[in-house]
């Protein structure tokens, strides 16, 4: 009686795994990406509502924000003596990937609003 052979069965798991290893590093990619376009959003957002309330002008702050999020959509709004700045941006340049977007909001008090009511910021 001859015995099984195994001959051939390390190259079909192998032929399997490599595919599943590859998808497993490219979502670790894309997360990677991810985590670092919000970072990047905050910080944005962050420093335009810094800017927004010492009173730079729109284009100013919209300038600097772009410097920090490059590909940032920024949406700038006052509301009640507070600076609203919120930008999204897409997850990386890849088309695959710039479907997905982050977002990040910052919110700051106007100066100009406190100084007018005498407080101290």
């Amino acid at each position: 009686m001859r015995a099984p052979r195994d001959a051939g069965y390390a190259t079909v798991e192998t032929a399997l795994a490599i595919p599943s290893l590859v998808l497993l590093t490219l979502a670790l990619a894309g997360i990677l990406a991810g985590m670092a376009a919000q970072i990047r959003c905050t910080d944005a957002a962050r420093l335009g509502a810094r800017a927004a309330a010492r009173g730079e002008p729109p284009d100013a702050v919209r300038a600097a924000v772009a410097r920090a999020s490059p590909d940032g959509a920024v949406r700038i709004s006052s509301e009640a003596g507070l600076i609203h700045v919120s930008v999204s941006a897409p997850i990386a340049p890849l088309s695959l990937l710039r479907a997905f977007t982050v977002r990040a909001e910052a919110v700051e008090a106007d100066e100009a609003a406190v100084s007018e009511n005498g407080e101290s910021p």
